[in-house]
């Protein structure tokens, strides 16, 4: 009976420390995106650890397509600052671009080139850009999201060599 009692006991601590382990898993939304949660079903942003996850957000606000990508890329950053991530943790980036050809595609990605270079000075992080033919908000030229690495910003390092020129 001993035995048993403290093989249970063992197995409890260990479910505990098992459980303290793994990393807790919170979801965020900023001012005015509390929607997209309530009544979309999904979170905008999610932080699991140090990891920090920014769902798609559109380019809706602004005159112009340029202004309205800029306003995306500030929303980008109001949501990692809401899981505490900076623009400098960001590791990766999607984004989704309205475009009918190849060059509909090229003309759109000039904006947010433009504005990206605004935005991330050095240490670039990953980067995929998609065409695709609609989006969920109809009115969006594109749609970008994101994952941070909270911290990675301050210990970025680039090893990548300069061509030189010709």
């Amino acid at each position: 009976m001993r035995r048993t009692c403290l093989s249970l006991f063992l197995c409890l601590v260990a479910a505990e420390a098992a459980a303290q382990s793994v990393p807790m898993r919170e979801h965020f939304a900023p001012p005015g995106w509390e929607d997209s949660y309530t009544q979309l079903h999904y979170s905008p942003v999610m932080r699991i650890g140090d990891r920090v996850i920014v769902s798609g957000i559109p380019a809706l606000e602004g005159e112009t397509e340029e202004a309205k990508i800029r306003w995306a890329f500030q929303q980008l950053q109001a949501h990692l600052e809401e899981a505490g991530a900076t623009m400098a943790d960001v590791v990766e980036l999607q984004s989704f671009h309205v475009a009918r050809d190849h060059d509909e595609f090229r003309r759109r990605i000039e904006p947010v080139l433009k504005v990206h270079r605004e935005f991330f000075k050095d240490h670039y992080p990953a980067w995929t850009a998609v065409g695709t033919t609609a989006l969920y908000s109809k009115d969006a030229p594109m749609e970008i999201r994101a994952e941070a690495i909270i911290g990675s910003g301050a210990r970025a390092r680039a090893q990548i060599a300069v061509p030189k020129e010709k």
